[in-house]
């Protein structure tokens, strides 16, 4: 829109007249409508943000008077649109703009005395825009706006929802003052009522746009809503009914009218479904995010259950399409891992029926649906740190903390070994998928991979060596203090031995490094005397000294307790007076049973 345009815009709304107002701001409405981006030259930016601001002080006046619907939802619109630019927000974030956002939205609460802006905000990374503003404590009580019980302006609480999510997209002042407001209280007021055919699909989402908004922003916000509010058991019961799940006291679900339906049978969630879903996960993700570091008790404990049987049911369900599918499995995986780990064997609970998979007489559906969401995040090889590490992670906790779900992952990553010829890291399976993944540069991919296998091998050296070569073990070891073998202290049960007889035919001549069979290759040092193999060995002590003198390396040995340390110039020189040391012999790969 031009100046001058904008400038009549102002010009009707400066009359005070309620006709003349309307038809300038839904003309302005309609031509703005699609427009997300501002990025106008400095001059033009200048003189466009005045008009936009003044505009802006404009309507929130309206917005104060007695109007009629159709103008009162004009104002709302301009001010939705207005506040996509976050340059021009200042009129916005003050008590009484964001008071008068609250009172449209419905969910303006009693009073907004709480003290002011002690939490900074987590994540921010916009720029303040309404510093100027005094954002003191509200100087008037808002009575709390009950739903109506007959035919609510649901679009006005959607245009102003809409304008409340964008200014804290963009503005911290905006973010203090919704903290100071009390808005969480307001909408989780509403996200109570669930179960109630009143509202559209457009206000539940919104509602919980503003509540991932608010949690993602404000560290206060978050632990208020779920500490106060009982967020997860308020959001959880939110997710139920969106799914219209029914869970019985054994904490299995189903969709009403699917009951004994296997779950993967159930039709797709539709796209309605899905989104609001998503939205209650990643808010579901923000409050729990550190709950597995610290204990809950017995009554927390069912909480986290009774979510996690939810989740299941989330985990093998089917959105509309493939894309949508992956996208709501990937939520639900982030906060499954998020979960205390003891109550993660709700994934295991469901009765093993005609068409599961059973392993131990337990249903391993929703543990194997994990593994092949991982396989395919893995074979993707797109951002593996964000993609790959929430699903590993969450199946390698799985597998330390249950028996039967370590046993299952290991006969599909790690089965009876019978390919002696290749590397670990060489092939397809999925064992040679993740060998690879322990020499990449990203420490995090690499050690999560890693501690994956070592944890399907019950920690135990030697195994974890035979399935992935020396090599590839040693920077997993090395950070244990294992390089020495032995294995890590650990809760794990005994299990049978598997051996494969091509294993046990050629493990004689297994290189332990490589992790196979390798040709014969000619000795080195063959036809040498002992004078120049020393003289050798002399030469190579010094080419180390002088590299590191150089600092270009820093040559480490292996210590007494397994770990790795500096080796010193005194080191080096010790060596030169005893150059031929015993190399210790490799750890021995059969002293643990298999499985």
């Amino acid at each position: 829109m031009m100046n001058m345009d904008l400038s009549a815009v102002i010009e009707e709304m400066e009359t005070g007249d309620q006709d003349s107002a309307l038809t300038a701001l839904q003309s302005y409405n309609k031509q703005m409508n699609q427009c997300f981006t501002f990025n106008r030259d400095e001059q033009k930016d200048r003189e466009e943000g005045k008009l936009q601001k003044h505009l802006g002080e404009l309507v929130l006046g309206f917005l104060d008077r007695e109007l009629q619907p159709s103008c009162l939802l004009a104002c709302l619109e301009t001010v939705r649109i207005l506040s996509r630019d976050k340059n021009c927000l200042d009129p916005f974030t003050n008590q009484f703009a964001m008071s008068t956002l609250a009172r449209y939205a419905s969910i303006a609460v009693d009073s907004a005395t709480t003290p002011a802006h002690s939490q900074s905000v987590d994540g921010q990374e916009e720029d303040a825009g309404g510093d100027e503003e005094e954002t003191g404590l509200c100087s008037k009580v808002l009575k709390e706006s009950s739903p109506p019980s007959e035919n609510p302006d649901q679009e006005m609480i959607v245009e102003a929802l809409k304008s409340i999510c964008n200014i804290l997209l963009h503005n911290e002042t905006g973010q203090m003052v919704a903290a100071d407001l009390q808005l969480i209280k307001g909408v989780a007021e509403r996200l109570k009522q669930c179960h109630d055919p009143t509202w559209n699909y457009e206000v539940r989402f919104f509602d919980l746009r503003l509540t991932f908004l608010l949690t993602a922003l404000r560290v206060d916000v978050r632990a208020q809503l779920a500490q106060e509010l009982h967020g997860v058991s308020l959001l959880g019961n939110h997710l139920e009914a969106t799914l219209g799940l029914c869970c019985s006291g054994t904490l299995e679900t189903a969709r009403a009218g699917f009951e004994g339906i296997p779950t993967e049978e159930l039709p797709p969630l539709s796209r309605q479904q899905t989104e609001l879903a998503m939205e209650i996960l990643k808010i579901l993700f923000n409050i729990t995010f550190d709950i597995n570091r610290r204990k809950v008790d017995e009554e927390e404990a069912a909480v986290y259950r009774h979510l996690g049987a939810i989740l299941r049911h989330c985990l093998m369900s089917h959105a509309d399409g493939e894309e949508r599918t992956e996208e709501f499995h990937s939520h639900t995986v982030n906060l499954l891992g998020n979960l205390p780990l003891p109550c993660l064997d709700v994934l295991l609970m469901p009765k093993v029926q005609q068409g599961s998979i059973e392993y131990m007489g337990v249903n391993m559906d929703a543990v194997n649906t994990l593994l092949k969401f991982m396989e395919k995040r893995l074979d993707r090889g797109h951002k593996l740190k964000e993609t790959l590490l929430p699903s590993l992670n969450l199946l390698t906790e799985s597998a330390r903390i249950h028996r039967e779900t370590r046993k299952f992952l290991r006969s599909k990553v790690l089965p009876p070994l019978r390919d002696v010829k290749n590397r670990p890291e060489v092939g397809n399976t999925l064992r040679n998928k993740i060998v690879r993944l322990m020499t990449l540069i990203d420490t995090d991919v690499k050690d999560c991979a890693a501690e994956f296998l070592f944890v399907l091998c019950k920690e135990s050296v030697s195994r974890f060596i035979k399935y992935t070569g020396y090599g590839n073990a040693a920077g997993l070891l090395a950070a244990r203090g294992l390089l020495r073998g032995g294995k890590d202290p650990g809760i794990y049960s005994e299990d049978e031995d598997s051996e494969t007889e091509e294993y046990r035919e050629a493990k004689a001549q297994i290189n332990p490094i490589t992790g196979v069979v390798e040709e014969e290759q000619p000795n080195p040092m063959e036809g040498m005397t002992e004078e120049q193999k020393e003289y050798e060995a002399m030469k190579l002590v010094h080419m180390f000294d002088k590299l590191s003198r150089n600092h270009l390396i820093q040559p480490m040995q292996l210590g007494m307790d397994g770990t790795m340390t500096e080796m010193t110039t005194e080191d080096l020189h010790k060596l030169t007076n005893k150059p031929l040391l015993q190399s210790e012999d490799p750890p021995n790969l059969d002293s643990e049973d298999e499985n």
